[in-house]
C-alpha cells in the first residue's frame, strides 16, 4: 500500500513538472492595463516594460526589487528611458528582496494608486509563482495580466522553481 502511494506521488510530481517545464507562460499581447510591474532579475524584463510604457499600454510602471544603490538617472541611462518618462511614469521599488516581498511591494503600490489592472512582467519560468504570490497579497480585486519574458532556463532552474512553486502552494493551503 505504501509503495503504491509513493509511486502515485512520484507520478503526480513528474506530471506536474512536465506541465510546469513544457508549458511555460508566454508573452502577452498589447492589452492596456492601468499599470505595469516589472520584477527585477533576468535580462529582457525591464526592456519589455519600458517598451510597453512608451507605447502607452499603461499609465505607470513599478520596477520592483531595484537595488538601493541604483539612482534614477543611472536606471534611465541603462535602459534608454527619456528623462520625462522616468519622472512621470516610473517608480523604482526598493523594498523587495524576493518574490514574496515583490508581491507585497506591488500590492501596496497598486492600492495607493487604486489601480484595477496590472501587467506583471517576469521570466517565463518565474511567472507562475510571481502571479500566485501577487494574487495572495492583493486586498482589492485587481486583474493580473501575466506577460512572461521568454528565456532558456536550465533543468536546474526549472526544478528549483517548480519546487518553490509547490512549496508556496502548499504553504498557501495551510495559511502561511
Amino acid at each position: 500500500m505504501i509503495r503504491r502511494l509513493l509511486a502515485l506521488l512520484v507520478i503526480l510530481w513528474a506530471l506536474g513538472f512536465a506541465w510546469f517545464a513544457l508549458l511555460l507562460p508566454q508573452p502577452h499581447g498589447d492589452e492596456k492595463t492601468d499599470a505595469i510591474v516589472v520584477l527585477t532579475g533576468s535580462a529582457g524584463r525591464v526592456d519589455r516594460g519600458v517598451a510597453l510604457l512608451r507605447r502607452q499600454q499603461a499609465e505607470q510602471m513599478l520596477v520592483s526589487g531595484v537595488d538601493h544603490d541604483v539612482k534614477p538617472r543611472e536606471f534611465a541611462a541603462a535602459y534608454g528611458v527619456p528623462k520625462d518618462l522616468m519622472k512621470c511614469c516610473i517608480t523604482l521599488g526598493r523594498e523587495a528582496i524576493d518574490t514574496r516581498s515583490n508581491a507585497i511591494e506591488t500590492s501596496r503600490w497598486l492600492a495607493r494608486r487604486h489601480y484595477k489592472s496590472v501587467r506583471i512582467i517576469t521570466a517565463d519560468w518565474h511567472m507562475r509563482r510571481a502571479r500566485y504570490e501577487l494574487s495572495r497579497q492583493l486586498e482589492e480585486p485587481v486583474t493580473i495580466i501575466p506577460d512572461a519574458v521568454r528565456s532558456a532556463p536550465s533543468l536546474t532552474v526549472l526544478l528549483r522553481e517548480y519546487h518553490k512553486y509547490l512549496l508556496r502552494r502548499l504553504a498557501g493551503l495551510i495559511g502561511i
